[in-house]
């Protein structure tokens, strides 16, 4: 039976993305979801789903607080284990992150996560609400996904990445804002897939099913 860890580090409310990952394990016959802050869990897990809520350093710093934990996600990531990071869970694959202090990521993709800077000020910060998603390379996950479809976002930061083709989707707002980053057996959404009705549902079950 296939088994995805979603790791629970107390960065955040794991309700709506515990429901939807269940949901779609359900209807696609992808294995159990588990909820977990056990790194031996998670290092018997098959995929590894990192959320995060709040700010990059804070998360960065309650997932240190595990002992063990990042360990087990990068030892299953660096074997080639499937991995989702979701919201500030994804802007730690960055190098560093420059959300009130610098702080260092895991440098799994290249980059930099940033303040977004719209063009026109009449747009606020943070970035919240629905966006259409605008695809820049193809990928598995976005199988039955299109350019123009919605994704939910609340957040003021984005990953600035190094290397273009790591850049997976963005969305618009007086400016490219990242949306999704991927390489590998890796891929990261800036926006909630749980909150993102039936995009982020699609994209949820795309990587449950995903072998890269």
């Amino acid at each position: 039976m296939t088994l995805t860890a979603l790791v629970d580090y107390d960065s955040g409310n794991l309700h709506s993305a515990q429901k939807a990952f269940e949901r779609m394990a359900r209807e696609t016959n992808a294995g159990t979801i588990v909820v977990t802050s056990d790194p031996d869990v998670v290092a018997k897990a098959d995929r590894i789903v990192l959320p995060g809520d709040g700010a990059f350093p804070s998360c960065r710093a309650a997932l240190e607080n595990f002992t063990g934990l990042y360990e087990a996600i990068s030892e299953g990531v660096s074997t080639g284990k499937p991995f989702m990071g979701i919201c500030i869970g994804m802007q730690m694959l960055a190098t560093r992150g420059l959300e009130f202090t610098e702080t260092q990521g895991f440098g799994w993709i290249p980059g930099e996560v940033v303040r977004i800077t719209p063009a026109d000020s009449a747009l606020k910060v943070p970035h919240m609400g629905w966006n259409d998603l605008v695809i820049d390379h193809a990928h598995p996950v976005f199988e039955g996904v299109k350019t123009g479809d919605h994704a939910y976002f609340v957040h003021s930061y984005h990953f600035r990445v190094a290397d273009p083709a790591h850049r997976l989707a963005h969305v618009d707002y007086a400016g490219d804002v990242t949306a999704i980053v991927g390489r590998d057996n890796i891929i990261g959404t800036q926006f909630h897939p749980e909150k993102s009705q039936a995009t982020g549902l699609r994209i949820i079950a795309n990587f449950l099913g995903w072998k890269p």
